[in-house]
Formats: C-alpha cells, sequence, structure tokens
C-alpha cells in the first residue's frame, strides 16, 4: 500500500472533487489486465460522479467482452476521431497497465500533446517520464490488483459492487497466470476476498474468459502443437510458430493466440517457451518461463526491441520468420 502515499492520494482526491473529464487509457493490444483495470476504474469513478471515458487503441478481444462496460469503450482503430477528441478534452487522464507512453500505438502524440494531468498506475518494470502522477508497483502481480487498492487508499471500500469487482478479478486472474505466476502474494489473495465479498463469483468469470472458444481456434491450438511446436532440449526451451497464411486458414481473430505461449510451459523439463506469429508486417513475439534464474526480459529487451516482467515478456522482429527463429536460437545460449 505504500504505492498510495497519503499526501499524493489526498492531491488525487483534491483532483476528483471538481468537475472533471476524465480519460482512461491503456496499451495497445488490450489483455485482460489492460481491459479489466480500465472498466473497473470507470465504474468505480461513475459511482463517484464523474465523468469518464475509456479511449483504447484498439479493440478489446471478444473473449474479454462479456464486462459490463466493455460496450463503452471507444478505440481508436474504429473511432479514431472521437477516441481523439475526447483525449484532446480531458482534463484528467487515467494512464493504466503501460510503463511509457510509447507503448499505446495510435494514441501516443494525442497523449503527448494533451494538456490533462497525466496519473500512471502500472506495474511493469522501468516507469518511463511524461506523467504528472506515477504509481508504480512492479511487484504487485497486475494492475487490476493495483486498481483495487487505489480504491481502498481513496478510501472507497464501501463502492466495490459485482461490476467494478468482475473487472478488476478478470485483470488479476488473467494477469497472474489464473494465480500460479511468483507475482502472487498473500496480498492478492486478501484483494480477491474483498473483492468476493462484494458478488464476485470466480468460477463465472473462468468460464467466460477460459471456455469462449471457436472450433476453429481449438483447431488452430491443435495444428500449432502438433505441427509448429519444436523442442529445444539443449535449452530446456519450447518454440510455438504460426505464419499469416497458417492464422488466416483458420479463421484467426484477435485474442485467439492468447496463452498458447503458456502451453510449453506445461512439459515436464521445460523452463522457456516462446510464441512468435506473423501479423501486421512483423514477428509478434511472447516469452514465457518459470524460476527466477530464468528471466526472459533481459532476451526480449536486450534483442527483440521488448520487455516485460521476469517471466513474461514480449517483443517483436523486423523480418522473416526464419531469420526471428534463428536469431532466438542463436542468443538463446546467453540465457541458459
Amino acid at each position: 500500500m505504500q504505492t498510495f502515499d497519503e499526501q499524493r492520494i489526498a492531491h488525487i482526491k483534491d483532483l476528483l472533487e471538481v468537475k472533471q473529464k476524465v480519460v482512461i487509457v491503456a496499451h495497445k493490444s488490450p489483455d485482460g489486465d489492460s481491459i479489466g483495470s480500465s472498466v473497473g476504474l470507470y465504474h468505480y469513478l461513475q459511482k463517484k460522479g464523474v465523468e469518464v471515458t475509456i479511449c483504447h487503441p484498439d479493440p478489446a478481444p471478444y473473449f474479454l467482452q462479456w464486462m459490463n462496460g466493455t460496450e463503452t469503450i471507444l478505440n481508436a482503430e474504429e473511432q479514431r476521431e472521437l477516441t481523439f477528441q475526447k483525449i484532446k478534452e480531458a482534463t484528467i487522464l487515467f494512464c493504466l497497465d503501460f510503463n511509457t507512453l510509447n507503448r499505446t500505438g495510435i494514441l501516443e502524440q494525442a497523449l503527448m500533446e494533451a494538456s490533462a494531468t497525466k496519473i500512471m498506475i502500472d506495474h511493469h518494470l522501468y516507469p518511463g517520464h511524461g506523467f504528472d502522477y506515477t504509481f508504480s508497483e512492479v511487484a504487485s502481480c497486475s494492475t487490476a490488483q493495483l486498481i483495487t487498492d487505489f480504491i481502498h487508499a481513496m478510501g472507497d471500500d464501501e463502492l466495490l459492487d459485482e461490476n467494478i469487482g468482475n473487472a478488476l478479478y478478470c485483470g488479476i486472474m488473467t494477469d497472474s497466470g489464473s494465480f500460479r505466476f511468483p507475482s502472487v502474494t498473500s496480498h492478492t489473495h486478501i484483494v480477491i476476498a474483498r473483492l468476493m465479498e462484494h458478488g464476485v463469483k470466480p468460477h463465472m468469470i473462468h468460464e467466460a474468459v477460459y471456455d469462449t472458444n471457436s472450433f476453429e481456434k481449438l483447431q488452430l491450438w491443435a495444428f500449432a502443437i502438433d505441427q509448429k511446436t519444436e523442442v529445444l532440449e539443449k535449452h530446456k526451451t519450447i518454440l510455438i510458430t504460426l505464419s499469416q497464411n497458417e492464422l488466416e486458414k483458420y479463421h484467426y481473430t484477435k485474442g485467439d493466440t492468447e496463452g498458447l505461449v503458456n502451453e510449453g510451459l506445461s512439459i515436464t523439463g521445460i523452463k522457456k517457451s516462446i510464441f512468435l506469429m506473423e501479423q501486421d508486417g512483423i514477428i509478434k513475439i511472447s516469452f514465457r518461463s518459470k524460476g527466477e534464474d530464468n528471466p526472459v526480459n533481459t532476451m526480449a529487451s536486450k534483442y527483440f526491441q521488448g520487455g516485460g516482467h521476469l517471466n513474461a515478456a514480449g517483443g517483436k522482429w523486423v523480418g522473416s520468420m526464419d531469420a526471428a527463429i534463428a536469431k532466438i536460437k542463436d542468443v538463446l545460449p546467453e540465457f541458459d
């Protein structure tokens, strides 16, 4: 709770006591944590009587659209003019689940030029500049957990309800690997208990996120595991690759490969799993690992223009799939 010190929280309270136009933004390629923390904060601020809008760079994947409030989200990919207008008119910008403005893609320039007070709440390493208030806690398993802590620090636990709780639980659940990552602490479970006391039913959220699959998605996963997975035994690493043509063959929609990289870690003896997907003219790379002695964020930042957490990171490769695979195999010995 030291993240939300009394002095700065008092400043936020003062800001919200006067009429404001609040906009909530999050990173490009939204996931459960960016959507969950955004929607949870949105419902909380609404209950406080604040005028608030969520503006994201691109749409939420289908398996996250069950949350009440996702239907209100504006995204610049589909509603560019209105999204940019809202950001320009904002007096407060809550910047959630990203540490630097360049992670917001198409929104970056508009956010840089915005005159609004910028409040960052995030759990990624190396928080950047450009924010008026920075609430950063890299030990937290998720930004959604930090939003729950923020509401508590504001003295507003009584405002928690099912809509807020469902969204925040979803964010915590998805970013913690369903509570199995090392970042999950006793405090995480205290937060979950608090949300459950306000109506959250965990089994329903697990079903909504993980049991909402198309047949094409299951076929894609089966193909990827059976045909496009390589075991690098010497490095205790799994490589999974999917080309643009292969995605199209199985009628890929946004979110269909979410979690696929984690499957590699379920194999006995494997310490790293790396998933490469060809999309939008680049190779997008997801890195996962087990244990503190197997960091993947360093590999992502040093060689693949990315970064992230110790055991979960992302990056990209501008070039061919074959070249990306060759580069990974070339640098893997450095991280054994």
